[in-house]
């Protein structure tokens, strides 16, 4: 069955996005103000998904269903097979104690938490990023500076914003290998651009990092450290993308 998508089923653009908005609206309206578990949330979104599609902008029934099931399918085996087995590493060396190791050594490099935080938070968490993705860098780097002595709130904030350099190439570049997927663009392509663009933000990104930890004064005391982090991460992003 061919179908083609009317972008603009409202002849308004701004209601036209309101409405294709409203999934994740309702997603994270639903986790965010209601509180309501996460797979209950996600299925409220899937539902809104499905109504819009089909009574907003004209998607057969049909067709609307079998691509919810192909993106259950695509979530739970790649994406669900990623997250498995970086789980299963994470327990593996917790439980042997190579991670309090690894806590320890990164612990003797520095007494300096901003170079902490940009050591665990931005490098190792970039690392964990381009493993694994989804969320799953955040979880483990925030514990790992709860284990150094930050507060939970305090982690998981410098954390998510350490995390929006690398999250365009994580779990093994996941996000532009479905992105080439749903918009048949070129990979290499789309790679090559998203690798033209992210190098700036991933030199700023250190500096943000720290500003928000301690204010501007106390950031440009290791302005250095912060240059090299950023510059020694945005340039091989922007080789090897292109």
């Amino acid at each position: 069955m061919t179908w083609s998508q009317v972008y603009d089923p409202f002849g308004s653009l701004l209601l036209s996005t309101l409405v294709a908005a409203l999934p994740v609206i309702v997603l994270l309206g639903a986790i965010g103000i209601f509180e309501i578990r996460a797979h209950l949330a996600a299925a409220l979104g899937l539902l809104t998904a499905l109504l819009v599609a089909v009574l907003a902008f004209g998607m057969p029934v049909g067709m609307a269903g079998m691509s919810a099931v192909y993106g259950a399918a695509f979530g739970l085996m790649p994406i669900g097979w990623i997250i498995l087995n970086v789980i299963f590493l994470y327990q593996l060396t917790n439980e042997k104690g190579e991670f309090d190791v690894l806590r320890h050594s990164i612990r003797g490099i520095s007494d300096d938490r901003r170079m902490q935080v940009l050591f665990i938070a931005f490098s190792f968490g970039a690392f964990f990023e381009g493993a694994a993705g989804f969320g799953t860098p955040v979880a483990v780097t925030a514990a790992m500076l709860m284990g150094l002595g930050f507060s939970p709130l305090s982690a998981a904030g410098l954390c998510l914003i350490a995390n929006t350099a690398p999250v365009a190439f994580g779990a093994l570049g996941t996000p532009v290998i479905a992105l080439s997927a749903v918009t048949g663009l070129d990979l290499l392509e789309l790679s090559g651009m998203i690798g033209r663009q992210l190098p700036f933000f991933s030199v700023i990104v250190p500096f943000w990092l720290i500003w928000a930890m301690v204010g501007f004064r106390r950031m440009a005391e290791v302005w250095p450290a912060l240059l090299v982090a950023g510059v020694s991460f945005a340039v091989p992003q922007y080789l090897v993308s292109n």
